[in-house]
C-alpha cells in the first residue's frame, strides 16, 4: 500500500523524467528522487544517452543514501551496457526500498533488475503512477516489446476534411501556435519520416527550429524519406542542413537497375541508402521501414506526409496516434482529403479513435487521437 508521500515522490520523479523529454533517446526517459523518511534528500534525472542514468544522478545529490528509499520512474537496469548497472549503484548505496513504476520490457533487464535488488534484501515495489510512466515512454517500451517504434501521424485539415487546394496549395492552412507546436513533436522524436511526393512538392528541411532545452543537448533528428526510385533530388533543402538523411527505396528490378545506379550515385555522400522490399503496388514496405527503424533504436517515429502515406498507415494499422490540427476554415468539395483509405462495404469497419487530449492554440484545435481498441 502505497503512501500519500509515495505518490508524490514518484509524481516529482516523473517531472523529473520529463526533462529528458527532447534529449535522452534513444534510451528511456527516466527520473529519480531518493529520500530519507518523507524528506527529499536526493534528485536526478536522465539527460542523454551515454551519460549517467537518473538513479546516480540522484545519489550523488544525496550524499549518503543508506537506509533510503528510491522512487525511480523504470525499474533500475541491471546490465553493463554504456553505462553501469544502476541495480548495482543503489545496493552499493545501501537503499533499503525502491519503488519504481514500470518494469523495463528491455530483454536485458526485463525483471532481472528488480531481482537482483531483493537479492541483495532490498524492499522492492512497483506498479506506483505506472500509467503516466508508461506514458511518457510509450515509444521506448513498445520499441523494446515489438521492434518498432510508436508511431505518430500529424495531419492538418480544414473543418470541412480538406489538407490544400486543388492545386497543392496548403501554405498555411493553420495558424502560428500550431505550427510551433508540431516543432516540439519534432524535437521528442528520433525520427521525421515522409514520402517523396511532399519531398517533390513542397521541398521541405524536417528540421527542428527551437532553442536547445535547458540542461542537455539535443539529438539530431533523423529524416526519413520513403522514395521507392530514388526520385529526391540532389538539390533538396533536406541536404542543406546538418544530420541524416535516410532514403528508403525499393530493391531495382529490371529497366530499374540503371536508373537506381546513376540516382544512388549522384545522392552519395548526401543520404544514406538503404533498398527494402517493395508492397504490392511496388511501394517501399512499411511494416520493413517500421522494423528497421526499431533496429536504429528510434523510439517516436513523427510522420508529416501526404494522403498517401497517412492513409496507408492507417489502412495497415500501423498508426498508434494522430495529432490532428484543425483549422476554422473551409476549403470546398474540390480540396485534397485527409488520408487515402480503401473503400468501405460498411460503417462498422471504418478506423475509429479515442479522443486523448483537446488543446486550442490560437485560432486552432488539436486532437491527440489513437484508434479504437479492438
Amino acid at each position: 500500500m502505497f503512501s500519500d508521500f509515495d505518490r508524490d515522490a514518484m509524481a516529482r520523479a516523473l517531472e523529473l523524467a520529463a526533462r529528458g523529454l527532447e534529449t535522452a533517446h534513444p534510451n528511456p526517459r527516466v527520473g529519480c528522487v531518493i529520500a530519507r523518511g518523507e524528506h527529499i534528500v536526493g534528485e536526478g534525472w536522465h539527460a542523454r544517452v551515454g551519460e549517467p542514468h537518473a538513479e546516480v544522478h540522484a545519489l550523488r545529490a544525496a550524499g549518503t543514501a543508506a537506509g533510503a528509499t528510491a522512487y525511480v520512474t523504470l525499474e533500475p537496469c541491471s546490465h553493463h551496457g554504456r553505462t553501469p548497472p544502476c541495480a548495482e549503484a543503489l545496493i552499493a548505496a545501501g537503499i533499503a526500498r525502491v519503488v519504481f513504476a514500470v518494469a523495463d520490457p528491455n530483454p536485458r533487464v526485463n525483471g532481472e533488475g528488480a531481482r537482483v535488488l531483493r537479492e541483495h534484501g532490498v524492499q522492492v515495489e512497483s506498479g506506483l503512477l505506472a500509467e503516466e510512466a508508461a506514458e511518457l515512454n510509450a515509444g521506448f517500451l513498445k520499441r523494446m516489446r515489438t521492434g518498432r517504434p510508436w508511431v505518430r501521424v500529424k495531419l492538418a485539415m480544414s473543418l470541412d476534411g480538406r489538407t490544400a487546394l486543388s492545386n497543392g496549395d496548403s501554405h498555411w492552412i493553420t495558424g502560428t501556435a500550431a505550427r510551433e507546436d508540431v516543432q516540439h513533436w519534432r524535437a521528442r522524436s528520433g525520427a521525421v519520416m515522409t514520402g517523396i511526393g511532399t519531398v517533390l512538392v513542397d521541398d521541405p528541411r524536417l528540421d527542428v527550429r527551437l532553442a536547445e532545452p535547458p540542461g542537455a543537448v539535443r539529438p539530431e533528428l533523423l529524416r526519413v524519406i520513403l522514395d521507392s526510385r530514388l526520385r529526391t533530388p540532389a538539390a533538396a533543402r533536406l541536404f542543406s542542413i546538418p544530420g541524416e538523411v535516410l532514403l528508403l527505396s525499393t530493391h531495382p528490378r529490371g529497366e530499374d537497375d540503371e536508373h537506381c545506379a546513376r540516382r544512388r550515385a549522384a545522392l552519395a555522400g548526401r543520404a544514406t541508402l538503404e533498398a527494402l522490399a517493395a508492397d504490392a503496388q511496388a511501394h517501399v514496405s512499411l511494416e520493413a521501414a517500421l522494423a528497421l527503424l526499431g533496429h536504429r533504436e528510434i523510439n517516436e517515429l513523427w510522420v508529416e506526409a501526404g494522403p498517401r502515406l497517412a492513409g496507408a498507415l492507417l489502412a495497415g494499422r500501423l498508426v498508434d496516434e494522430l495529432i490532428l490540427y484543425v483549422a476554422p476554415r473551409l476549403l470546398g468539395p474540390q480540396g485534397r482529403p485527409l488520408a487515402e483509405l480503401p473503400a468501405l462495404g460498411q460503417l462498422q469497419d471504418s478506423p475509429w479513435f479515442v479522443i486523448m487530449d483537446s488543446r486550442q492554440l490560437g485560432t486552432d484545435l488539436r486532437l491527440r487521437l489513437r484508434p479504437q481498441p479492438h
